[in-house]
């Protein structure tokens, strides 16, 4: 990319050190091919073609630290005193990207140095409290269960119909009783239309309320519990196993943990099964949803300590004194239908009376059947309101918590420069142990290599167009001497940066008898190490990826660079070529046998 930026005028100092950078970063001197070699020997002849300032002297110090591989160490001395008076950022992306270039007693001269700063910035920029954030998956969107469908304006049709007859059938039996008896009759009718009245306004919201607890309200009961096609799925059951564990750790003071569960048992159902239905889409885990399962935790427990978590179950309850008057209403307006029959009874045409009962039969299928359709259409009116206004308050409510949430990941989380400089400062101080303990020095060393592959378990995450980064690496170290290899291994927690047991072998360069490479589609890259005296050993390089890439992302550009950020090229090339000829490849490869970078044409 940045050869391409110069073939289109993009040419300077600054340019020109990061495009050296790119071409020696992971890569031993031996690793470039004599093209390459070439390309930078060309480069070097511009150096003096561009503008003095920070970045040619950076520029320029990279270059002469290629001329010292092959010089004396007497000559190296005034470019060490280069690189040192160079600006601190200047100097360690030096020192980063040209780590397997620099060998021999000039990276003797450097490594305490190196070292220091390695443990100097190790545990900084609060490392132990933000690694995690790294790892945590980008918050999906809040949502909330949308009102049901009112069918409002079905019911009111059908009402219109039965009321249409109970009026009708009504008026003709009240015409029969205002003949019979006009007084009584006025009376009679007054006090059940006052009767009805009161039974409409005192039992409409404890009709609603028995008629919601029995079919079951959304906003508040969840349908969707226990449908068998939710629970039996995947999904569900994640969401479930992360429900249980969010609830169990957010317990209510003065309560236990198992009280808490099971006094919860109903609302984290319906919890459950509204997320599930929410959140059920292809690619998207329940880490994404843990946010909102979370919150959804928390704001049962704060509602318990308020005394409100069971508010919207009994909302709608209507009061026991609005029940009492609502049947003792209903009590009189049956009574005044039966005043209202005896009237016309009390007449002197006996001929009346079989139409009276046909009207009050009439009147009371009609009424009864018109009032219960009164009933549903004014309770669908008020279930979707209330739907509506819980709808908007639990929307508001987790985008709120959404919005929280992400700033804080946003504020925590690394940045990629940071995860490289820590893993580096691991790397450098892993490697600063080996030497310690088997007593060696860079001089000793014809070359080393560090393979980073990740260690189950873990968690991983990366940005767009980076590689992946594990919460749990695999550190393995080859270090390369006159006498053979010797292999170092250990296990690497990235959060705490502590280690495990570390694993030793050494092995002669004709014991490496093959070194092979596995790439398996769904599995990911295998590298098979097989030494003459034992079995053979298989290193998991990388899993596959391919099904968690963002779009416009390519798998094998994002699979080359996960192995180039693993050290998998340069670790490849080097056993490969002892496995291949073994103490030729040492001697051809010896730091003091190398051409002088001068000499390149």
């Amino acid at each position: 990319m940045i050869s391409d930026a110069m073939a289109h005028g993009h040419d300077n100092a600054e340019v020109r050190f990061h495009w050296v950078l790119a071409m020696l970063s992971g890569r031993a001197y031996h690793d470039l091919s004599t093209e390459e070699v070439q390309r930078l020997h060309r480069a070097f002849g511009l150096v003096p073609s561009y503008a003095e300032g920070e970045w040619k002297d950076a520029l320029r110090v990279a270059f002469e630290l290629l001329e010292m591989l092959s010089t004396t160490d007497g000559e190296k001395q005034p470019v060490l005193e280069k690189l040192r008076a160079l600006p601190p950022r200047r100097r360690n992306t030096i020192l980063r990207h040209l780590d397997l270039v620099i060998t021999g007693a000039l990276k003797d001269s450097l490594w305490a140095e190196n070292r220091e700063q390695a443990e100097a910035a190790r545990y900084g920029n609060d490392r132990v409290q933000r690694v995690w954030a790294y790892f945590e998956p980008d918050p999906i969107g809040p949502r909330a269960l949308l009102p049901r469908p009112s069918t409002a304006s079905v019911r009111t049709g059908a009402f219109f119909v039965r009321a249409g007859l109970f009026v009708v059938v009504t008026v003709f039996l009240w015409i029969l009783a205002l003949v019979t008896d006009p007084v009584v009759a006025v009376l009679e009718l007054l006090v059940g239309l006052g009767a009805g009245l009161a039974a409409a306004h005192f039992g409409r919201r404890w009709w609603y309320q028995r008629h919601q607890l029995k079919a079951g309200n959304p906003a508040s009961h969840f349908p969707y519990a226990g449908d068998p096609a939710l629970d039996g799925d995947g999904f569900t059951r994640r969401v479930r196993h992360s429900f249980d564990h969010y609830f169990i750790t957010r317990v209510p003071h003065g309560l236990g943990a198992h009280e808490w569960m099971g006094h919860t048992a109903y609302i984290r159902d319906g919890l459950v099964a509204e997320i599930a239905f929410l959140y059920r889409e292809s690619r998207i885990s329940v880490d994404r949803v843990n946010w909102l399962i979370r919150f959804l935790a928390e704001d049962a427990r704060d509602r318990h300590n308020k005394g409100t978590l069971f508010d919207q179950r009994h909302r709608s309850r209507a009061s026991v004194g609005a029940q009492a008057l609502c049947v003792l209403a209903l009590i009189v307006l049956g009574m005044a239908a039966l005043a209202l029959l005896g009237t016309v009874a009390s007449g002197d045409d006996a001929s009346r009376m079989p139409a009276a009962v046909l009207a009050a039969a009439g009147a009371v299928w009609s009424g009864r059947a018109s009032a219960a359709l009164w009933l549903e259409a004014r309770s669908e009116e008020h279930r979707l309101a209330e739907e509506t206004r819980d709808h908007h308050e639990r929307l508001a409510a987790r985008q709120a918590a959404y919005q929280n949430w992400k700033s804080f990941l946003d504020t925590t989380r690394p940045t990629e420069l940071e995860m490289e400089t820590w893993l580096t400062c691991d790397k450098t101080l892993f490697v600063d142990e080996a030497l310690r303990h088997y007593q060696l020095t860079w001089r000793d060393l014809i070359t080393h290599t560090i393979l980073v592959t990740p260690a189950r378990p873990y968690k991983r995450g990366r940005v767009k167009a980076g590689p992946w980064r594990y919460s749990r690496y695999s550190f393995r170290l080859f270090l390369v001497t006159q006498d053979g290899v010797r292999e170092i291994s250990t296990e690497f927690d990235f959060t705490d940066a502590k280690r495990g047991d570390e694993q030793r072998s050494n092995y002669r360069f004709d014991a490496l008898s093959s070194v092979q490479v596995t790439e398996r589609t769904h599995v990911g890259y295998d590298l098979e190490l097989v030494l003459t005296n034992g079995p053979a050993r298989n290193i998991r390089v990388k899993d596959a990826d391919s099904h968690q890439l963002a779009p416009g992302e390519n798998a094998q550009e994002i699979a080359e660079i996960d192995l180039n950020a693993a050290g998998f090229i340069h670790t490849f090339r080097l056993l490969e070529g002892i496995a291949a000829d073994g103490k030729g490849w040492i001697e051809r490869n010896n730091p003091n046998n190398l051409p002088s970078f001068r000499a390149a044409t």
